[in-house]
């Protein structure tokens, strides 16, 4: 495709009083100088390229000898004992996939062979850069793990909520979570990227641009695991039996559709609940109401790759759906909880290198470090060699082989033979046929570290992302970037970023500017590859405009107070349960209010304890709001519910209620007045709307 280049930088760059070198793939190095250290290896061997990590070609694949990749990763794998140094937070579950139709055209993996067939599947989500202890709704990517039992051997399909990734290259992995995480003298802040370090990274490796837009979107603060895309994020290949090789990239789609939290949302969800996902995922199975994702391939031969716009190789990038739009394979269930939360979500082990026959890799560089660390990783955190006898991670097909000892065995080879070949016929064989077959593909190239100059452009998607939003999500990206960069001390650093900006949007770069109160807008950064203004819009990289329009999945919360009319409440759950959704009733004690009729209801919650945020639209069923007026969790339950644009009902008594919370002279389609039963069947209807977004602007003038 493209010329590769050199491993020597080819550019001067300065960047406030800093002078970088970008290489010809677009990488910026930071050259020892008089006054600066020279970077080494632990044993003390200078290091000539920190960017690249040694292959074949420019866009070939890894080099095992890469002694200081291997040195670097190997370090970074092993700074955490016993929590993962990145997703430590996770939940998990159990189910199957279910395939539609056989595949067999394409691959020779087993599991899309039959139509029908049924796979055991493990699925653990999680955030990135918390620890174990961390919250649930940090603004952050959310890991999307996938381990399917296949009948020949286990398929990890790990990916994340969002299709691109911050670096092009697995060397930069540490750097980019050493950025992330606490800062080290001061061991914080915990679960954010609001603070210098973070922003000082991204500011210095424009290839991250792309994937910032992402997580400065709502994307990063999901309202449900369920209600969140998955990622396979790399291009991987199917293997057919004749051979044949067909690009693939993986999408999970939410059967419930997309949601997300806004930012003032998340925050107080964190104060009110901090395991909302988990608790989410938690009660969906144990009701029966199990989480359903439809995997979605792109597939894609060597003539689409060449000429695609973007580097297929390039895990920044990604296909628009438009232009390669995905075909429905099979579909995900969720169907049980673990047994033991320890035992199998926290010991189950992740690792990009298993993989089927007809499942095959990409050179995708970020791809070839993953499949070489994970297998490291897993040695640490799990305690030795051995971490496949635990029962999560054991393969469910017959498995046989001469491995044995080590720390934790729990089954060795069986009689005198532990060898092959041997003379006793004994044992497993390597079978050619049924074998894992690895694509024969020719590879040339010089050996070097190396950066193909089809990865260069960093701002293009970035701005096709951007531009793909409505105006209501641009408008909290724009916020986000505010927020997170207003905790950022080291004023160059913002205005580095505001400088990435303007390469992206100009309108975004300026609101940004003004937000900081930067006293004048920088030059733009200096960019490899100018920012390409043709590329269409996709409105699939749009959270709203993909959004559900319906209410099932949901959670709607129903205020009570002595004197409610109860025929209206039976009538609200009985709807509510026929849309899929559920309720929980909340009173000013847990104990319930007393209807008209003289009959208690308990409740679920008390108002004090039971913010709006937990919901996804609430309902005032109240005769007189005399004791909520005094109770000023009940104002905030109000307020937040149309801050944050959720669609209220209300009967006429709350009235005084919505006037203490300020929103009475305010009322729009989303504040709905219900009389008598009567009016149920109207609330419901419009419950699918989730959001009424034109209030946003209301509230913010307010």
């Amino acid at each position: 495709m493209s010329k590769s280049s050199k491993t020597k930088p080819t550019k001067s760059v300065t960047v406030h009083d800093q002078t970088l070198y970008r290489g010809e793939g677009g990488e910026l190095h930071q050259i020892a100088g008089n006054d600066t250290p020279l970077l080494t290896t632990a044993q003390g061997g200078p290091v000539r390229d920190d960017q690249n990590a040694l292959r074949q070609g420019s866009r070939g694949p890894l080099l095992v000898e890469d002694f200081h990749f291997r040195e670097k990763i190997f370090h970074f794998d092993h700074e955490r004992i016993p929590e993962r140094v990145v997703h430590a937070r996770g939940y998990g579950a159990h189910g199957y996939f279910e395939t539609y139709d056989s595949l067999a055209k394409y691959t020779r993996a087993d599991l899309f062979q039959r139509a029908g067939e049924k796979t055991p599947a493990f699925v653990r989500f999680s955030t990135v850069a918390g620890s174990k202890g961390s919250f649930d709704l940090a603004r952050d990517v959310r890991g999307f793990a996938v381990k399917l039992y296949t009948q020949e051997g286990n398929w990890d399909i790990v990916g994340n909520n969002i299709p691109v990734f911050f670096i092009q290259d697995a060397i930069k992995f540490p750097d980019i979570i050493h950025a992330v995480k606490q800062e080290p003298d001061r061991g914080f802040p915990q679960a954010q990227s609001a603070h210098d370090n973070f922003w000082d990274f991204i500011t210095l490796t424009p290839e991250s641009m792309h994937m910032i837009m992402w997580v400065m979107s709502d994307r990063a603060i999901p309202r449900s695991f369920r209600f969140m895309e998955g990622f396979g994020v790399h291009t991987f290949r199917f293997i057919n039996a004749k051979d044949e090789s067909t690009f693939v990239k993986f999408h999970w789609k939410p059967k419930l559709g997309l949601q997300s939290v806004v930012w003032n949302e998340a925050v107080k969800i964190n104060g009110a609940d901090p395991d909302f996902h988990r608790r989410d995922l938690w009660q969906a199975i144990k009701t029966g109401s199990f989480p359903e994702w439809e995997l979605q391939i792109q597939l894609f031969d060597q003539a689409f790759a060449d000429r695609f716009d973007f580097d297929v190789l390039d895990a920044t990038k990604l296909i628009p759906e438009e232009v390669l739009p995905p075909i429905p394979v099979g579909r995900l269930v969720l169907d049980r909880m673990p047994d033991n939360f320890f035992a199998e979500t926290e010991q189950v082990a992740f690792m990009t290198q298993n993989v089927p026959p007809g499942i095959d890799f990409s050179d995708d560089p970020l791809l070839q470090g993953r499949n070489f660390s994970y297998l490291d990783t897993q040695l640490k955190r799990l305690g030795g060699p051995n971490f496949t006898h635990i029962p999560i991670n054991a393969p469910k097909c017959p498995f046989a082989h001469f491995q044995q000892d080590g720390h934790m065995a729990m089954r060795n080879p069986v009689g005198r033979v532990n060898y092959q070949p041997n003379s006793w016929g004994e044992g497993p064989r390597e079978s050619p046929d049924r074998g894992f077959p690895t694509l024969a593909e020719a590879v040339s190239g010089e050996k070097a570290r190396l950066r193909a100059e089809s990865f260069a452009d960093h701002y293009s998607q970035a701005r096709q992302f951007f531009i793909s939003q409505t105006s209501t999500e641009q408008n909290h990206i724009a916020a986000a970037l505010i927020f997170e960069l207003s905790k950022v001390e080291t004023t160059v650093i913002r205005e580095r970023m505001v400088s990435h900006l303007i390469n992206i949007d100009h309108d975004l770069a300026g609101s940004v500017a003004k937000g900081l109160g930067l006293k004048a807008m920088p030059k733009p950064a200096d960019a490899a590859v100018p920012t390409r203004q043709d590329l269409a819009p996709s409105s699939a990289l749009s959270i709203i405009e993909q959004g559900p329009k319906r209410f099932e999945g949901r959670k709607l919360g129903v205020l009570i107070t002595d004197g409610f009319d109860a025929a209206v409440l039976k009538k609200l759950q009985k709807a509510i349960t026929a849309e899929g959704a559920t309720f929980e009733i909340i009173a000013p004690s847990v104990g319930g209010a007393k209807a008209a009729d003289g009959n208690n209801f308990d409740a679920n919650q008390m108002i004090d304890g039971a913010p709006s945020v937990l919901y996804d639209a609430v309902v005032l069923l109240v005769s007189a709001a005399t004791d909520l007026l005094k109770n000023p969790s009940a104002r905030d339950f109000v307020a937040d519910a149309f801050a944050h644009c959720k669609i209220i009902g209300y009967t006429e008594p709350a009235l005084p209620l919505l006037k203490k919370a300020g929103i009475a002279d305010a009322l729009d389609e989303g504040v709905i007045l219900i009389k008598s039963a009567k009016d149920i069947a109207p609330f419901i209807a419009q419950l699918g709307k989730l959001r009424v977004w034109s209030r946003e602007a209301a509230v913010k003038n307010q």
